[in-house]
């Protein structure tokens, strides 16, 4: 009889867990439940989780709602066709976009209180991002082609950098590299936190149309969601080489990454979600196709417990005015 090694099992061990092998028991997603948001009315965008509370933009408004007892204990209303939420608990702010008056609404983090409208120059700001790393708040205008930086110690307006095209979606690499990715020009942008210059700009192509973007800080890749190809990309976020593409839903907007599970889910506007294995930095695997509903186009996760977080709304007769009272937050857990 043969007996293994100490040595040899370690490696036997090491590379199952490196395999297909070790994903066999990928978790599998259901619906779980409905917070309801019936006040407000109009589209959704972002959503955004920090500190334990769960902020949803619905137009005129953010409802906030603490993730323990998944109940609103907050809502800022007021505002003007709202994208994007970055909260900065470094400075006890968060930092809302408007993207029809082309201003961004501060507000406490606590109270919930408003406690400046900075007005930038730029059309429909749309992505927001927090980069601890600089310290500094980027905006991504959608319908100028441009970027504002604004430093929250004061909320003054540092630099604004021009990109061209279409900004969308943005991640930070958290060691001084954010990247945007460019519906227009099909490219990811990568910006140099501090000195505020575009660095690389990297082509998806024949990917088309790119709005979600997660990264990987760990492996160093970027996951962009392309609405037009119906595709996700894989991309070394130092080279912008591509090392996978994979088919996904319609309709897509948004991205996670979950780096405990090693999983990415694209939400697609088609009424599903895209569930995909990690395998290894440049192996990835179609794990779930998540039935969702139609209109549920952005996603955030609880990292704690893993469960995702898709708003939207029932629709009227047309399919595509929603009805009055149904907007709400539905959550997806682990079965």
């Amino acid at each position: 009889m043969r007996f293994i090694t100490p040595i040899v099992l370690k490696v036997l061990v090491l590379s199952l867990i490196n395999s297909n092998f070790f994903f066999a028991q990928t978790p599998t997603y259901q619906f779980s439940r409905k917070i309801n948001l019936p006040t407000g009315e109009g589209k959704w965008d972002y959503q955004k989780i920090d500190d334990g509370k769960l902020y949803v933009s619905h137009a005129d408004r953010i409802h906030i709602i603490d993730l323990k007892t998944e109940k609103q204990i907050g809502e800022i209303t007021g505002l003007n066709g709202v994208h994007g939420i970055a909260p900065v608990k470094d400075f006890n702010k968060g930092y809302i976009t408007n993207g029809k008056d082309n201003s961004i609404t501060v507000f406490d983090l606590n109270t919930y209180k408003i406690l400046n409208t900075i007005t930038i120059e730029g059309k429909k700001a749309d992505a927001i991002l927090y980069d601890k790393f600089s310290n500094r708040v980027f905006v991504f205008n959608n319908g100028s082609g441009n970027a504002i930086v604004i430093d929250p110690k004061t909320d003054k307006i540092l630099d604004k950098i021009e990109m061209g095209g279409a900004p969308e979606f943005a991640a930070s690499n958290e060691k001084g590299s954010i990247f945007n990715n460019n519906e227009e020009s099909n490219e990811v942008f990568e910006i140099d936190s501090k000195t505020l210059k575009v660095k690389n700009k990297f082509s998806l192509a024949p990917n088309e149309i790119p709005t979600g973007l997660a990264i990987d800080v760990k492996n160093n890749r970027l996951f962009s969601v392309c609405r037009k190809t119906k595709t996700m990309v894989v991309m070394d976020a130092t080279t912008g080489k591509i090392v996978a593409t994979l088919a996904i839903g319609a309709g897509v907007d948004g991205v996670i990454y979950d780096p405990k599970l090693r999983l990415i889910i694209t939400s697609n506007g088609e009424g599903n979600a895209t569930i995909i294995q990690q395998v290894s930095a440049d192996n990835y695997t179609v794990s779930q196709t998540l039935t969702t509903s139609k209109g549920q186009k952005t996603i955030v996760f609880d990292a704690k417990n893993h469960n995702l977080f898709l708003t939207g709304a029932n629709y009227q007769e047309d399919g595509k005015t929603p009805a009055t009272g149904t907007f709400g937050v539905s959550v997806y857990s682990i079965k």
